[in-house]
């Protein structure tokens, strides 16, 4: 890392946790500043508490070398009065995706800095993947064009976790007009871990739930003085697990010992959870991903993941956050009964196996697109045949279409930003959805959240959980955005139900696997919801009606269908050919994170016997943004394999007719109806032996599990 930065060439470093990436780019930045008085240094982070943890290092840094950097935290909790004076004085400047994004319109605040800008570091650049990473790649590009009005041309360093793509990843986020060079061997101490694959379906029933198993783990880990880090996979369990483990441990005599952690939390709530389990005044803490960066929690003997995390190299990640003292560790991954889960339960050799996942941006996603170069076009006039190597080729036809919107005005060959509100304003990083929801309790804003996402959690009815508190949500406005919770105590949670319909409006491509195809293109959907499950530990206890708008929105989708001969012969054989598509789809949709680096959450998908695009019986899975982010794309690109891979997932699986552990979906608006595990197999045999898959079981027969 020192030879290529003092050369300066860009870099990418891809090593585990612990492995000294943050020493090996912060004492190239320290020497350069020996040298050259006037530089400056970009160190951004993904979220605050990382920045804030990493300032302590630099520090360190300062201490030990003598070498004065000022460096300093530059984002929205930075007081007034200091920022001035960090623009105009701090060598190193410490921020986060979110602050550059707004910091960039006033540009010329920051001249000096960009004037003398040499290094801009993003660490834990695996994050930035989906949305958020697709935003960050524009914001990248943004940041570039600044840098070039001003004269400097900064080397980049990204510092990640292991990648199977990492130089690929490094084009496509920071530019595909730069090279980088890849740091990729570890030569640190690595301390032995133990790794327990935990399955409480290993029967295909199960006693407990995922959840109640974690927190029989987590407090077992405790009561045995093992300091302990749990992860769940969303805010609502992360809540929940806290709050029950909590409850266990003080029926033993254990009090305030354990703590949630999630975004969402006010700095100082976050802060003041670091600093305690660090101290060791929490024994254990329940996250969601929040925590599976380099924060500073200090030592830890065990870590519990509850539910696979959506990746391979995810759950490495979290994994990493014990042992980093050189000390012995044990490692739970406890599976969800859901099909991703289930596959890595009863394969771990595939799991240990596996090279880390791509890490996928969208250069060409058009929300996203027009949403950053009409940011760009209020920081500095754009310039087609300037800024097409930052914005591609389809540069011209977005600022066009900004122009006839009334957004952006062509002055001669440039076009200039022409709004009376700040595109940053609207414009965010990890959304798509628009206008953000305000969560409100007695008057005080709990949380913000877009609308996407109000729809699922924070719906009429449904239980909202903060700091282990639960909430019920007693008013929800669409007009003013606002969100009204009460304080109750509960013992449930709640899930929505949606029902889809999708159109599709273009057709884009037609791949060809043997007799098979499998269709691309642009699709618009309108999903709907109708009403929630309220849940008591996975089982459902009730469902209610909801009443809300549709949720419309364009994005893409792959799609195949069935020959007459295939359904004809599935109808023959008594098996409910409707029940067969929805089975096939829940479950193709549960296993695709196996290949491709995405959640099961950001995948919907629909079923029908007839559609009127195809004539024909018709499964559609589509990508659940605005735009598409190109999971679809790449899964009609390995549909042969990504058929194998489920039909070994519904076949393997113990029970008779469907379960959450193969066919059944937990967001299913039409609550798991009609589902048939025979039909569903048989069609998936069906796809493999018209594909000319010939190492499949069942090929060349229909399998009917007699």
């Amino acid at each position: 890392m020192i030879e290529y930065l003092a050369g300066g060439r860009n870099v990418i470093v891809t090593t585990p946790t612990a492995s000294g990436k943050t020493l090996a780019f912060s004492l190239p930045i320290f020497e350069r500043l020996t040298h050259n008085p006037q530089s400056r240094a970009l160190v951004v982070y993904p979220t605050k508490s990382l920045s804030n943890d990493q300032l302590q290092f630099f520090r360190e840094v300062e201490e030990a070398t003598g070498i004065k950097s000022g460096a300093e935290i530059y984002d929205g909790d930075t007081p007034r009065y200091k920022r001035e004076f960090i623009r105009q004085n701090s060598r190193i400047v410490i921020s986060n995706p979110f602050e550059i994004h707004r910091t960039l319109l006033w540009h010329s605040k920051w001249s000096e800095f960009f004037r003398n800008l040499e290094f801009v570091v993003f660490d834990e650049a695996h994050v930035y993947t989906g949305i958020f990473g697709s935003n960050t790649a524009m914001l990248v590009r943004r940041l570039r064009r600044v840098c070039e009005k001003y004269g400097s041309r900064p080397v980049f360093v990204l510092s990640s976790a292991t990648l199977a793509n990492p130089l690929e990843f490094a084009t496509r986020f920071a530019g595909q007009d730069l090279s980088f060079e890849l740091v990729s061997e570890d030569g640190s101490p690595a301390s032995r871990k133990h790794f327990v694959f935990y399955n409480p379906y290993f029967d295909g029933v199960g006693t407990l739930s995922t959840h109640e198993e974690t927190v029989k783990v987590i407090t077992a880990l405790v009561r045995h003085g093992r300091k302990t880090l749990g992860f769940t996979v969303s805010r609502k369990m992360a809540e929940l697990v806290a709050r029950w483990t909590r409850d266990e441990l003080e029926r033993h005599g254990i009090t305030s010992a354990v703590s949630s952690y999630r975004a969402g939390y006010l700095p100082e709530e976050r802060r003041q959870i670091e600093r305690a389990f660090r101290e060791g005044e929490l024994k254990a803490v329940v996250s969601t991903s929040a925590l599976e960066l380099g924060i500073d929690i200090g030592s830890l003997e065990a870590v519990v993941i509850s539910g696979f995390p959506g990746s391979v190299l995810s759950t490495w990640q979290r994994a990493g956050r014990a042992g980093r003292r050189g000390e012995e560790s044990i490692i739970f991954l406890i599976g969800f009964q859901g099909p991703l889960d289930q596959y890595y339960m009863k394969h771990p050799e595939v799991f240990f196996g596996k090279p880390h996942e791509s890490a996928i941006v969208s250069l060409d996603n058009p929300y996203i697109l027009s949403g950053q170069i009409l940011c760009a076009s209020a920081e500095l006039p754009l310039i087609r045949e300037r800024d097409e190597k930052y914005f591609g080729e389809s540069l011209g036809d977005v600022l066009e279409e900004l122009k006839r919107r009334k957004l952006v005005a062509r002055i001669k060959d440039s076009y200039i930003h022409t709004g009376r509100v700040a595109p940053t304003e609207y414009v965010q990083l990890e959304s798509m959805w628009g206008e953000e929801f305000r969560v409100m309790s007695l008057g005080r804003l709990l949380e913000k959240m877009d609308i996407y996402h109000a729809y699922r959690e924070a719906h009429p009815g449904a239980v909202l959980y903060h700091r282990t508190d639960s909430y019920v949500v007693t008013r929800f406005d669409l007009d003013t955005r606002l969100i009204e919770v009460e304080r109750r105590d509960v013992d449930y949670y709640t899930e929505p139900l949606i029902v889809t319909d999708i159109t599709v409006t273009s057709e884009e491509s037609v791949r060809k696997f043997g007799n098979l195809e499998v269709h691309f293109g642009s699709v618009h959907v309108t999903e709907n919801p109708v009403g929630y499950k309220l849940m008591r530990h996975e089982k459902s206890a009730g469902t209610f009606r909801l009443n809300l708008p549709p949720l419309p929105f364009d994005t893409k989708a792959l799609w195949y269908t069935l020959d007459a001969q295939g359904s004809d012969s599935i109808e023959a054989a008594g098996m409910d050919l409707a029940g067969g598509l929805h089975g096939a789809e829940h479950a193709m949709i549960g296993v695709m994170p196996v290949h491709l680096m995405a959640d099961r959450r950001d995948i919907g998908g629909v079923s029908t016997l007839f559609h009127e695009h195809t004539q024909a019986p018709t499964v559609f899975i589509y990508d659940g943004y605005p735009g598409g982010i190109g999971i679809a794309e790449k899964a009609s690109a390995i549909f042969p394999d990504l058929a194998k891979t489920t039909l070994g997932v519904v076949q393997e699986c113990r029970c008779r007719s469907g379960c959450p552990g193969c066919i059944y979906s937990p967001k299913c608006g039409n609550d798991n109806r009609p589902l048939d595990k025979h039909a569903t197999i048989v069609i998936l045999q069906q796809l493999l032996q018209r594909a000319g898959a010939k190492d499949f079981p069942g090929a060349g027969r229909l399998n009917t599990l007699k």
